[in-house]
């Protein structure tokens, strides 16, 4: 079983005590929150990527040369 130090500050004194339910709950809850907000940043920066790249596929479709393009996106 998981188990976190706690220390008394006054008396210096210290142990080691198994987490409760209730802290290991909230710990995967914690894991799996941070991974799912980890997912969406991930699938966000893919779609700002594929948003990118298929609008300067479509600049140049247009005519534009890359120093032109990089001049109306920079």
């Amino acid at each position: 079983m998981a188990q976190k130090l706690v220390i008394d500050c006054s008396t210096g004194n210290s142990e080691y005590l198994d987490f409760t339910s209730e802290e290991i709950a909230a710990q995967e809850t914690t894991k799996a929150e941070a991974k799912t907000q980890r997912e969406a940043e991930e699938a966000a920066a893919t779609q700002a990527a594929t948003d990118k790249a298929s609008g300067n596929a479509k600049l140049k479709a247009l005519g534009l040369t890359d120093e032109e393009i990089a001049a109306l996106v920079g």
